[in-house]
């Protein structure tokens, strides 16, 4: 199969693109200005032979360290992982130094973005003003103009009535709250599990009151599947995300290889933590069924000798740009679990279609490639996965963004 393209429009052999592209029978030139009915010169021609082209991925979880910690990631660094693995657009996560809570802070980060950005990147604003879940709100008029939402990430808002006031104030900017669902009182207890399906079901009840949008961030356990299920049956305006790890992982998995490579712990070590089967096993009926909405990888990079430490002692986050692709690709639809259609929509319609992001770009993917992931050759600068070293399926080779190349597969 030959694909062409030219100002940023496909044309290929019979099949229909999103976002309003141009699709006409590519195998010959001759055939193609029959259709366009005008002299055609090709820009480029890619041999796509056994390949598809997907609408681009759109990831609303990632974070790319830059203001603040640029040793762990940058805003250059995290866009090249992201067109990597077949993203065009991904939304950033505001623990930053200096956290975007107001608009002197965001403009720091989006200068970065405009200098340094190989894709389209869109920060959040945080919503209080420390980014710690407690306080004042912050400057959200200032801000919402230049976000895509606003979230606390790594933080719980712990207060009903912060969480509440800022809701009413997102509703008014026609923002989500996006939250990262974690009760410390519970999580002193050593509730981990409650701690998060509690405050979504806090949370919940307070978007419902308030009528305001709400986005929860990495659902990983069944009850936080259960109580999402029941208010969207009830009206509630409430979607979610969970991420590759918690789809293919379960304790199990994690206890025998941290006893067999406990070196390498550090991969397996992230907030919330990977449960039980039962939560995975739940976490996949909620996509099957429409409760679990998209897919973010929550790409969380941290230098090689920060995740050297084992589980314990390693901070929380992992890497997942690169390969979210080919491990949903491989665990999920290989298997039959889902339909290629599916993933596809879980990592590029649904998300693009809640935060109000439009389709930018395609990305081509060689479904019949399998490869031994090796994360050292990760274009982020954090290397630490849970797929590393794993068998996968489905190598993404070209991803195109407004009609620019900003990642191909050169080794071919």
């Amino acid at each position: 199969m030959t694909t062409a393209i030219k100002g940023g429009k496909i044309y290929k052999s019979g099949e229909f693109l999103p976002n309003e592209l141009f699709v006409v029978d590519a195998r010959e030139k001759a055939g193609l200005e029959s259709e366009t009915g005008s002299d055609f010169d090709f820009e480029r021609v890619i041999n796509a032979d056994n390949s598809f082209i997907l609408p681009s991925f759109c990831d609303v979880h990632v974070h790319f360290r830059e203001p603040g910690q640029s040793y762990k990631e940058t805003i250059s660094a995290g866009s090249k992982a992201a067109a990597h693995g077949g993203y065009t657009t991904v939304c950033t996560m505001p623990n930053l130094k200096p956290a975007p809570s107001t608009l002197d802070a965001l403009n720091v980060q989006l200068d970065l973005i405009k200098k340094d950005a190989d894709i389209e990147v869109i920060p959040y604003g945080t919503i209080t003003m420390s980014q710690n879940g407690r306080g004042e709100l912050s400057d959200m008029k200032a801000l919402a103009p230049h976000v895509c939402a606003f979230s606390d990430d790594g933080r719980g808002v712990q207060a009903d009535g912060l969480m509440r006031d800022a809701m009413y104030q997102a509703k008014e900017l026609g923002k989500l709250i996006v939250a990262h669902c974690e009760d410390e009182s519970l999580l002193r207890e050593g509730k981990v599990r409650e701690s998060e399906w509690k405050q979504i079901e806090r949370d919940l009840k307070l978007a419902d009151e308030t009528g305001s949008g709400y986005h929860v961030c990495h659902i990983s356990c069944k009850e936080s599947v259960e109580v999402i299920r029941d208010a969207k049956k009830s009206g509630v305006d409430v979607t979610c995300e969970t991420a590759p790890h918690y789809l293919v992982f379960d304790t199990d998995y994690l206890n025998a290889f941290i006893n067999r490579w406990p070196e390498l712990g550090g991969r397996f070590k992230m907030n919330p933590p990977i449960k039980d089967i039962a939560d995975k096993n739940a976490l996949i009926e909620g996509i099957l069924d429409g409760t679990v909405d998209m897919i973010a990888t929550d790409h969380a990079p941290h230098s090689a000798e920060e995740k050297s430490r084992g589980f314990l002692k390693s901070p929380n986050g992992i890497t997942g740009l690169e390969c979210a692709f080919s491990a949903l690709y491989t665990y999920l639809v290989k298997t039959g679990i889902i339909s290629l259609e599916h993933l596809v929509k879980l990592m590029s319609v649904t998300p693009r279609e809640r935060f109000g992001l439009e389709q930018n770009g395609f990305t081509v993917v060689n479904l019949d490639k399998d490869y031994k992931l090796d994360a050292s050759k990760f274009l982020s600068l954090g290397k630490c996965t849970p797929f590393d070293g794993n068998m996968l399926n489905g190598l993404v080779e070209l991803t195109v963004m407004n009609g620019k190349i900003v990642y191909e597969n050169l080794e071919k």
